[in-house]
């Protein structure tokens, strides 16, 4: 497993939602992973596994949605209450990351 998610798993609940998201879906002559390398990475770590493209909008929608219903599942099968706060730090770990707006400096989205 990869750091980054040994981290999520360790600094979480053990009900959060991971999708391992593959972008530039549109970009396929300069593709660098193959799709059946992100679904086996994603089945071997149980994520959930899908390919986006922000160019032509190819799932983003549709992995928002997946997000939403996991979610909504965990908190129907576990009984979580989510309007009651918990002691997670949604920062930790993001010192010096812009929290001034989406756009930083750069005009650049700043938090993908």
């Amino acid at each position: 497993m990869t750091k980054w998610l040994d981290d999520v798993r360790t600094n979480s609940s053990k009900n959060v939602t991971v999708i391992l998201i593959g972008n530039k879906k549109d970009l396929e002559d300069k593709r660098q992973v193959s799709y059946e390398e992100g679904e086996a990475f994603a089945k071997e770590n149980g994520l959930m596994f899908l390919e986006t493209s922000a160019k032509t909008a190819y799932n983003v929608v549709e992995s928002f949605n997946l997000s939403a219903q996991c979610i909504l599942n965990n908190i129907e099968r576990t009984g979580i209450d989510p309007t009651i706060s918990s002691n997670i730090n949604l920062n930790k770990g993001m010192e010096g990351v812009n929290q001034g707006g989406v756009n930083g400096p750069s005009g650049k989205n700043a938090c993908c």
